[in-house]
């Protein structure tokens, strides 16, 4: 996944990001389109930015379209629209935003294009700065036309901003978010996108001004001397065709009183394309207009694990895609430090640089808190969502994805929740636990609505050399406390809403639920019986048990006659007996929202462990389904449950609610990748491995001291 590539010409270097993302969407709740703004005149000839805000999924990509053909005018894919040279009539022309994730959610915004429009003109300064992560720009207004010159501001449509986009003031003072917002690159990952900040005249609202904010993190940047990780870097070769790609130099490893810089396979090993020795470089090749000439060398390419061979493994739990390069004396600062990642801010509200824990990190648990800090997004925080994923990740072994396509099988994964986690370019980063700064996995693919990543054990035991174990380069530990600041980059929703199934779905559960009502309200903890939508799988409808907070439900079915069931805990509620899908959809809203995400015990882990062992295997064979790991249930808080990765727009089978007394969550998501993606695995030239060896066959040399 994570690798961003970019466009390069031998005349003028013209530059642009590409291909190698993931992204965020979900059917745990409703999608929801807002367009900004609602209403607005303008002139003949003349542009005006919309803005869209899409909820409920992290695909948030949207289509413009004009009503009525370009007679009413035109609108750009970012929503720029231009009216007409002449008035068309009517006048008032409506401009329409629709999900791409769902195309039959969409919202609109009426335009009233007028031979002159409102004497009061409104112009913000400047126009489209570069903003750094956790940054401040001061925005300045003109407004002519009347006395009145007082704005309200925006952020992408939201007065005042919020956390996920930042803040600015009522006298225009920007502070950035920690994390570059993302949205869907239309082919099932993600990437970075702008920010549009608007004043909007408050004598006449049809008024404003708008500039696009770019937000880019330190990250990005080339630095002098010892160089912080978290960094943009990659394989000074690693070009094809009129591309060229980069990613993450994530963190600082050492092994026999040697120091490497530990990334990718895909990133400083051309995805087994690598040779040893070759130049490993900062900034990489897609922050300098592909002008390796223009990068530092502060690494060489040492030891990976070869892809090629994992294709062909027969044990996934062992497959890594990993590589490691003795660092440059002087070019790598040797305390391991990493952009952003530190337990304090210096004087302008940004986090310090600080290395992770030192050692060999630690195992990830379901709704660890995380973070991560990579060349495209910068310091970004979410959740872990699930462990020991079985999946496979594609692949593509040229920079462009020209090359040849194949697809590398994997167990023992770790995904974290939601698709502004990463993007193209974070590929390498270090995942560390927020409370502790310990490494706890090695972030190389994802999706549109997640991330994933090797945990850190099976990545340093392969590049163990005898005797010599590989550690990380660190600290004690610390908190990040980027994650808790104000404009802390949150990459995922915290809590869920049940989405709205139709009467005849609903229906269903109340045919069961009717059919056993006298059992179920035998529980003594159970105050009332209703019917609503699944949170473990939103398309599914369950049967509500609303019971005595603090009180033991284990006795609580998780299915009743193949209807999921969803506990609801309150103190006393307002209705009881058996409820209507209408009552119980109002008992709902008294009650806090359900958490995204719990804590499962040992114990729990366990019990879906076995479960997992005896039929992931099988279940991954089945059309449809790309993964399968374990999670902790929505509709039961501390129940562990199997998730189930579906893959968007493929057809699968149902998914049982319940699998050998372990529930299961179903995820919507498109298929994982890694790097560039294609679809048929065929190499030329297949080195058939003794073993599935844990130091690379054709290209990498023999482990340093």
């Amino acid at each position: 996944m994570r690798r961003v590539n970019v466009l390069f010409v031998a005349a003028g270097m013209l530059a642009f990001l590409g291909g190698c993302g993931g992204g965020s969407s979900t059917t745990q709740q409703t999608i929801m389109i807002f367009v900004t703004p609602m209403t607005m005149s303008v002139a003949v000839g003349k542009t005006l930015q919309f803005t869209d805000t899409v909820t409920g999924s992290s695909n948030m990509a949207v289509t413009w379209t004009v009503a009525g053909g370009s007679g009413n005018g035109t609108i750009t894919a970012t929503g720029l629209y231009t009216a007409p040279a002449t008035v068309p009539n009517p006048a008032m022309v409506t401009v329409t935003a629709t999900s791409q994730a769902d195309p039959t959610k969409s919202a609109s915004g009426i335009v009233t294009v007028a031979t002159t429009t409102s004497a009061v003109s409104v112009t913000v300064s400047p126009a489209a700065p570069n903003v750094a992560t956790f940054g401040t720009q001061q925005f300045t207004v003109s407004v002519t036309g009347t006395s009145n010159t007082a704005v309200t501001w925006e952020v992408n449509g939201i007065t005042g901003g919020n956390r996920s986009v930042g803040f600015i003031s009522s006298a225009g003072l920007y502070v950035a978010p920690g994390g570059v917002p993302t949205k869907s690159d239309g082919q099932g990952g993600t990437t970075t996108t702008t920010l549009a900040v608007m004043a909007i005249s408050q004598a006449d609202t049809n008024a404003s001004g708008t500039a696009a904010v770019k937000l880019i993190p330190a990250n990005q940047n080339a630095q002098a001397g010892a160089i912080l990780l978290g960094a943009s870097g990659g394989n000074a070769n690693d070009f094809s065709g009129n591309k060229c790609c980069s990613g993450t130099l994530g963190s600082l490893v050492t092994r026999g009183g040697s120091n490497f810089v530990l990334s990718n396979n895909h990133v400083l090993a051309r995805s087994d394309a690598g040779v040893a020795g070759e130049a490993i470089i900062n900034p990489g090749l897609a922050d300098i207009n592909c002008d390796k000439t223009q990068g530092t060398t502060v690494a060489n390419l040492t030891q990976f694990v070869n892809l090629e061979n994992e294709i062909l493994s027969t044990t996934p739990a062992n497959n890594i895609d990993a590589a490691i390069a003795q660092v440059v004396a002087g070019k790598v600062d040797t305390s391991g430090n990493i952009f952003f990642l530190g337990a304090t801010a210096d004087g302008n509200g940004v986090p310090v640089p600080a290395a992770p824990h030192a050692g060999a990190g630690v195992a990830p648990s379901v709704g660890m808190a995380v973070a991560k800090s990579g060349r495209a997004t910068g310091l970004t925080c979410s959740s872990v969502g699930a462990t020991n994923i079985i999946t496979s990740v594609d692949y593509n072994t040229k920079c462009d994805g020209t090359g040849t396509a194949f697809t590398v099988p994997y167990a023992g994964l770790v995904s974290v929740t939601g698709g502004s986690f990463s993007a193209e370019g974070d590929s390498g980063s270090l995942i560390v636990s927020q409370t502790t700064a310990d490494p706890v996995a090695l972030l190389f693919a994802g999706s549109d609505t997640d991330t994933v990543g090797n945990p850190v054990s099976p990545v340093l035991d392969s590049f163990a050399s005898g005797s010599n174990a590989l550690t990380f380069v660190g600290g004690g530990t610390h908190a990040v406390i980027g994650c808790s600041l104000p404009n802390a980059p949150q990459s995922a929703a915290t809590t869920l809403q049940s989405a709205t199934l139709s009467t005849d779905t609903l229906q269903k559960a109340t045919t069961v639920r009717d059919a056993h009502v006298t059992d179920l309200m035998a529980h003594p903890e159970v105050q009332a019986v209703g019917v609503g939508a699944s949170l473990d799988n939103a398309s599914d409808p369950a049967i509500l048990f609303f019971v005595t907070r603090g009180m033991s439900h284990t006795d609580i079915p998780a299915q009743v006659g193949g209807v999921r069931t969803r506990i609801v805990e309150g103190d006393v509620f307002t209705q009881r007996g058996a409820l209507s899908a209408e009552q119980s959809s109002a008992l709902e809203q008294t009650m806090a929202p359900a958490q995204a995400m719990y804590a499962i015990s040992d114990a729990e882990f366990q019990r879906a462990q076995t479960v997992h062992a005896a039929h992931a295997s099988e279940l991954i064979k089945q059309p449809g389904i790309q993964g399968v790991g374990i999670t902790s249930s929505a509709d039961s808080a501390g129940e562990a449950a199997l998730m189930i990765f579906v893959t968007r727009g493929v057809a699968h089978d149902p998914i049982p609610a319940v699998i050998d007394g372990v529930r299961t969550r179903v995820r919507e998501t498109n298929r994982f990748r890694a790097g560039n993606w294609g679809k048929e695995p065929q190499h030329a030239c297949v080195v058939p491995p003794t073993k599935n060896t844990k130091v690379a066959t054709r290209h990498s040399a023999a482990a340093k001291p």
